[in-house]
């Protein structure tokens, strides 16, 4: 088992990594101080696979469990499913010693995490990713939240899992549309943090893309080792945590106009992905080698990295200063400077956006 802790003080915590650790939970429950009530939160995708399971694993630790599903899908990530799973946490009789469990991929994660923050104020929240966007990603790192129609992930909260416990072997009943939206944000790593990764991810793409069990845990603890470390050191996104937004600010605008159903998220940062490199070479900041390297390596991988010919730049630019790393209305962006290193930058203009987003199309 590979074990990763997130540095935060007393509020740090383990990620832990291991093929088959989701038969064996209750194990890595025993130390915590939880009251008897718990709640895992799930979806019907999920929970047929593994949730009974799961549950049995949280009650031989001595809790009683309720589970609650919601149904599955990015269009259900908002307020209405909050209050649906609050209402079924008071009703239940959870306490401020309670502990929420979260079992599937980014939505529930998001959901189940934000719930469990404004519960009587905040109660405990173990998450149990079975996704790889979700395990590489958004288990980690404590940013919880919904949709609004007006953006994405607008209203939300910073509130650290107590643990996370990630099994690989999960990804082999993901579908695979859904495995390669979360390899956008393994790409992504390499670019904004180890040019090394990213080479890595080239030369093993064939073990990765077969699901070969030894590859993909280093791959998931190479991405947790990275997030932990950023984490850490930037927890509320003031400064450095803002890197880990490469791709997204274009993605999370790409989601808002197609009103999250057309792309999956790792397919909608995909694309964000290259028209940012792009909007690097075009300020100057990067080669244009550099911009078809990640362009290619996204696409080994199977992922979009360009706008469909119907979907017009002019239509996204209005999403784009709905973004939470805007300041004062200035919308910041972060850019490559080479494989492994980027800046946040805010002079850019909505016409050289414009101009990268049509440069994907090439």
């Amino acid at each position: 088992m590979k074990t990763i802790k997130v540095e935060l003080g007393t509020r740090s915590y383990d990620i832990l990594i291991e093929t088959g650790i989701i038969s064996n939970i209750s194990n890595h429950l025993k130390d915590f101080p939880f009251s008897e009530k718990a709640v895992l939160i799930s979806n019907p995708t999920v929970f047929p696979l593994y949730g009974e399971k799961v549950k049995a694993q949280i009650e031989s630790a001595g809790y009683r469990v309720k589970v609650i599903l919601i149904p599955d899908g990015e269009e259900y990530k908002e307020f209405l499913w909050v209050y649906h799973i609050l209402g079924e946490m008071l009703r239940f009789g959870l306490d401020r010693k309670s502990c929420v469990y979260a079992l599937g991929g980014g939505v529930i994660g998001d959901i189940a995490g934000f719930a469990a923050s404004i519960y009587m104020r905040g109660i405990s929240c173990i998450q149990i990713p079975t996704t790889l966007l979700s395990q590489v990603d958004s288990s980690v790192g404590g940013k919880t939240g919904v949709n609004h129609p007006v953006g994405k992930n607008m209203i939300g909260t910073f509130h650290q899992p107590s643990l996370v416990i990630i099994d690989p072997y999960t990804l082999k009943t993901l579908p695979e549309r859904e495995f390669r939206a979360g390899m956008s944000e393994v790409v992504k790593y390499g670019v904004i943090w180890d040019g090394e990764f990213f080479d890595y991810l080239q030369k093993e793409s064939n073990g990765i893309r077969a699901l070969d069990g030894d590859i993909l845990e280093e791959v998931i603890s190479r991405c947790c080792s990275i997030k932990a470390e950023v984490v850490s050191e930037d927890e509320r996104e003031s400064g450095l945590r803002a890197i880990l937004n490469y791709g997204h600010t274009i993605g999370h605008a790409i989601e808002t106009v197609t009103n999250y159903t057309e792309y999956l998220h790792g397919e909608a940062v995909s694309i964000g992905m290259v028209a940012e490199a792009w909007l690097s070479a075009l300020t100057g900041r990067m080669n244009e080698d550099n911009v078809f390297k990640i362009r290619n390596l996204l696409q080994t991988f199977d992922l979009p990295v360009s706008l469909r010919e119907t979907l017009r730049p002019e239509e996204i630019i209005p999403h784009l200063s709905i973004d939470k790393k805007a300041v004062g209305g200035i919308v910041r962006y972060v850019l490559p400077e080479s494989i492994g290193k980027v800046n946040i930058i805010s002079d850019v203009t909505n016409d050289m956006v414009k101009e990268a987003l049509k440069r994907t199309l090439s």
